[in-house]
């Protein structure tokens, strides 16, 4: 059996569906059912049975799905190393994070230092008070970002983590104890004022400055870490938009983390500046788009498309198969 039709086989035994199998492995439909055409030939009996409503694998199919996968992810893992080589990938990154963004980055983290164990990797973490600073300055040379970006000398890569946003407040606040917040809400809390150099777009993002009916959402003290967000809002003065990782990994007394249920689905992405791409940033990227594409196809964030593919700021990611994180969310 040759490698292409093994692909095509565990693709088809993945999606169930000839139209997905052939989008996905970018080849006619034809192609996908000739492929399996001629592996059943050759073993002899059925792998799918098929009908008019739906694709399902028989007993041998399942077996010859596990028989297979296990090798050849070994093959292509030992392929794509051969590439990586041949093309000299070495050296050291720096990758760039906030907060608790390496947690969630350790699947394709481990990734890559598998594929590359001579390469070297450190990890910096960057402020939002300025969001690009660091890799502008050429201190880092990958990290992780909130979306939107919208710079024009950034190129915005793969989403690799997603999730609901939530409101941050203390356990005394007019709103603790309620099961969900709206937007609305907003207007009757004061949100941290972030300065610059972080761009106002950026910030707005998470900290909108009105509600969707355009009443504005007042700012209070100036803050620089999350600590500072943590302080003021223990002590009432504030209370603060969230990403999924407040309260996956931020849990604290005396703060509760409210779902806002109708605030849009807080993304992050790997980033890079343009002119910097390097073969040490492309493997890191591909390790985590490895990862992503391992992963369920709803394991985003419910019924939201997902980037995927590299892409100027700006440019709209392609879907992909993507995850609430490189994990989960």
């Amino acid at each position: 059996m040759e490698l292409r039709d093994i692909e095509i086989f565990l693709a088809l035994a993945e999606e169930l569906h000839f139209g997905r199998t052939a989008e996905r492995l970018h080849i006619t439909q034809a192609r996908v059912s000739q492929a399996i055409a001629k592996q059943e030939r050759r073993i002899g009996a059925a792998l799918f049975e098929r009908t008019s409503r739906r694709v399902a694998l028989t007993p041998l199919g399942e077996r010859l799905r596990d028989d297979l996968k296990a090798g050849y992810e070994r093959i292509r893992e030992g392929l794509e190393s051969a590439r990586e080589t041949a093309r000299g990938v070495r050296g050291s990154l720096r990758l760039g994070i906030f907060g608790s963004n390496a947690h969630d980055l350790a699947p394709a983290t481990r990734r890559f230092r598998e594929r590359y164990p001579a390469c070297g990797l450190s990890f910096h973490e960057v402020r939002f008070t300025d969001p690009f600073g660091p890799l502008r300055a050429g201190d880092i040379d990958l990290q992780t970002c909130w979306l939107p970006v919208r710079e024009p000398d950034l190129t915005v890569g793969p989403v690799v983590m997603a999730g609901p946003l939530s409101l941050m407040v203390s356990d005394s606040h007019p709103l603790a104890g309620r099961e969900r917040v709206c937007l609305e809400d907003l207007a009757d809390c004061a949100l941290p004022a972030i300065p610059e150099p972080a761009p106002s777009y950026w910030v707005g993002a998470l900290e909108p400055f009105h509600t969707p009916s355009g009443r504005p959402i007042p700012r209070g003290p100036l803050v620089t870490t999350f600590q500072e967000v943590e302080g003021f809002v223990l002590s009432d003065d504030l209370a603060a938009v969230v990403h999924a990782d407040g309260p996956r990994y931020y849990q604290r007394p005396g703060i509760e983390y409210l779902p806002i249920e109708d605030a849009p689905v807080g993304r992050w992405a790997l980033i890079w500046r343009t002119t910097a791409e390097t073969e040490l940033v492309r493997a890191y990227v591909q390790s985590a788009e490895d990862v992503l594409d391992e992963l369920p196809r709803d394991a985003l964030t419910p019924s939201r498309p997902a980037g995927g593919a590299p892409r100027r700021a700006g440019a709209n990611p392609r879907a992909s198969s993507g995850a609430t994180r490189v994990a989960s969310s």
